[in-house]
């Protein structure tokens, strides 16, 4: 007896392609950065790049308009890469406002005559660090977050992609990017602030933010420090912003800079 086929088959059958290929790049991706190339070229694909034009020309004939000297520079930068590696930039944006953002103020609180100024500020003016304790407290921070925002990054370029992250031409203007950050910010305040009290409850102090929690005097540097679920979980706050309001990739990477910027100056002490 023929099987009788199904209305929604064909669009079925797509989806799942569709999942297939990015599951393909995700590997594909992966096997890029830690397997030596000869090795990967039955694997290699042709993945999709950011803009889908290869001269300056043909992107002004798409827009019907010169391109403005940031959109020049995009297209100079993107044209060439593929979508997830432009994707993956965004790991190695948060490292480095963590890095260099906490700066200010740790040199601030090391430099002696300042300390008379700025002791009536602290949180905590009986507490004194040492530039062993920041230098600790970074190297801890880097050895959690590299790994987990890195793993979390390569797996999620199929849902970045899904929920319509822009990544073309044209770039967004001012009004639409600060629009959508207020909205960031909106979202990301809300979840956060009923995510950390979740965290603060029994279990979920004591099996996952007791980490964050071990820097009992708060200095920058320790912002991301905790346990990766913890990264996860509040994370997800800061995430759903772009996944309700999309935005374009530019506008994605500001916005982890600014909500990197906010936490970090959350926790100067």
């Amino acid at each position: 007896m023929q099987r009788r086929k199904h209305l929604w088959m064909p669009d079925h059958q797509a989806a799942l392609d569709e999942l297939q290929r990015d599951i393909y790049i995700v590997v594909h991706y992966y096997l890029c950065i830690y397997t030596p190339s000869s090795t990967i070229r039955p694997f290699q694909l042709s993945p999709e790049k950011m803009i889908p034009y290869t001269t300056a020309a043909e992107a002004e004939a798409a827009l019907g308009r010169a391109m403005t000297w940031p959109e020049a520079a995009w297209f100079r930068y993107s044209a060439a890469m593929p979508d997830y590696c432009l994707y993956y930039h965004t790991v190695f944006i948060l490292l480095v406002v963590y890095t260099l953002a906490p700066l200010p103020l740790a040199l601030l609180e090391l430099w002696a005559p300042a300390k008379k100024l700025t002791l009536r500020y602290k949180v905590q003016p009986r507490v004194h660090r040492t530039p062993a304790d920041f230098i600790r407290c970074y190297k801890d921070t880097v050895r959690m977050l590299v790994p987990t925002a890195g793993a979390l990054h390569l797996v999620s370029y199929p849902v970045i992609k899904r929920l319509g992250i822009r990544t073309g031409l044209a770039l967004p203007s001012l009004g639409e990017t600060v629009a959508q950050l207020v909205v960031y910010f909106l979202v990301e305040d809300y979840l956060a602030y009923w995510f950390h009290r979740l965290l603060h409850t029994t279990w979920g102090y004591d099996k996952i933010h007791y980490v964050h929690h071990e820097y009992s005097a708060p200095i920058g540097f320790a912002a991301p420090y905790s346990h990766w679920a913890d990264l996860i979980i509040l994370g997800s706050a800061a995430f759903a912003g772009p996944a309700l309001v999309p935005c374009h990739v530019t506008t994605f990477w500001l916005w982890y800079v600014l909500s990197a910027v906010e936490t970090i100056d959350k926790h100067s002490g």
